[in-house]
């Protein structure tokens, strides 16, 4: 479905002297800066898959994403849909590819929302028929029916967002790419999309492929990740995996009565991490080292806890863990 293959994009950044005969001086230059923001990046993205393509700021996601949909050209390697290179096929792939970006709408601003989706079912050549059962099951999933009629610009920014998606999908596209389609939305809009997601996947059997910073997104969608940094990849695989390389974490919450000093109580043990704040205590240890039940005796005999909560690693821990790893890496290569 889709073939990355030793993906590379460096932008070329004139170098700019001070002052206005700097800037005159840079119109002569020949001197340039090059950023490589996507480095030899290879993966294989199969029929049906729910991708996340993580990383922070600056990563490389969104020029990676902007590749895979022909809107830029590599500097070196390349993109496959189906076998063809979307930079140079753009029209015969973009019958095949929807798109959200997170801040940028698809839709025109001063029609309403239904005129825009009769426009773009022109653009796609969808029959009548085909357009009327999409719509019914999009407005089914995103709960679009209330705005239908309204302008897009009187639209609020989850209203949009839903929207983009309903549009995106008209044409029923194999794959689906979604840079940041949760931003900036509250919790009942998050759910709804995420829910609209898995629908459209179960029912289209969509590829979706999504970059975004909100870890919930990854665990409630994604089956595997693409981890990116600095341009390259740095973990390509199953959700669940990537939480096992810091082994079996659990975190114990416990909330102590007021009488109870929580700094006078001496450790469990070396193997069990504390932090206490106000009235709660955290134990962080790896369950396969330590025994839960101990841990939950120790908790209620020695601090006389009257509340407990019980969480595996999240994601998004593991995540700040490896990008901490790779700044720490990297800091120490630049020392050498």
């Amino acid at each position: 479905m889709i073939q990355v293959q030793n993906l590379t994009k460096v932008f070329r950044k004139p170098v700019r002297g001070k002052g206005l005969t700097g800037m005159l001086a840079t119109l002569f230059s020949r001197k340039y800066t090059e950023i490589r923001a996507v480095d030899g990046v290879s993966f294989d993205i199969h029929e049906g898959e729910i991708v996340g393509y993580i990383g922070s700021n600056g990563a490389g996601k969104s020029t990676t994403i902007k590749m895979m949909c022909g809107i830029l050209t590599p500097t070196s390697g390349k993109v496959l849909i189906d076998g063809m290179e979307p930079y140079l096929k753009r029209r015969v792939v973009a019958k095949d590819i929807g798109v959200v970006f997170g801040q940028k709408t698809q839709l025109w601003w001063d029609i309403p929302l239904v005129e825009s989706f009769k426009v773009l079912k022109e653009v796609y050549q969808v029959s009548d028929s085909d357009y009327e059962e999409r719509i019914a099951f999009l407005s089914s999933v995103l709960g679009i029916d209330e705005f239908m009629t309204q302008p897009v610009r009187t639209l609020s920014l989850g209203q949009r967002m839903r929207a983009d998606l309903a549009a995106s999908m008209l044409h029923n596209p194999k794959i689906l790419f979604l840079d940041e389609p949760t931003i900036g939305m509250d919790v009942l809009v998050k759910d709804k999309i995420r829910t609209a997601i898995h629908a459209l996947n179960a029912k289209y059997h969509t590829t979706v492929v999504l970059t975004t910073h909100d870890m919930a997104d990854i665990e409630n969608l994604c089956s595997r990740i693409i981890m990116i940094e600095k341009g390259t990849v740095i973990y390509d695989g199953p959700l669940g995996d990537i939480k096992r390389r810091f082994g079996n974490i659990k975190t114990l919450t416990i909330t102590v009565p007021p009488s109870v000093n929580v700094n006078a109580i001496k450790p469990f043990s070396s193997d069990v991490a504390m932090t206490a704040e106000e009235d709660k205590v955290v134990f962080s240890f790896d369950a396969d080292k330590v025994v839960l039940e101990q841990v939950i005796q120790y908790a209620f005999s020695q601090y006389r806890a009257i509340d407990m909560k019980i969480a595996d690693i999240s994601i998004e821990d593991v995540v700040k863990k490896i990008l901490s790893q790779q700044e720490e890496e990297h800091a120490q290569a630049k020392k050498i």
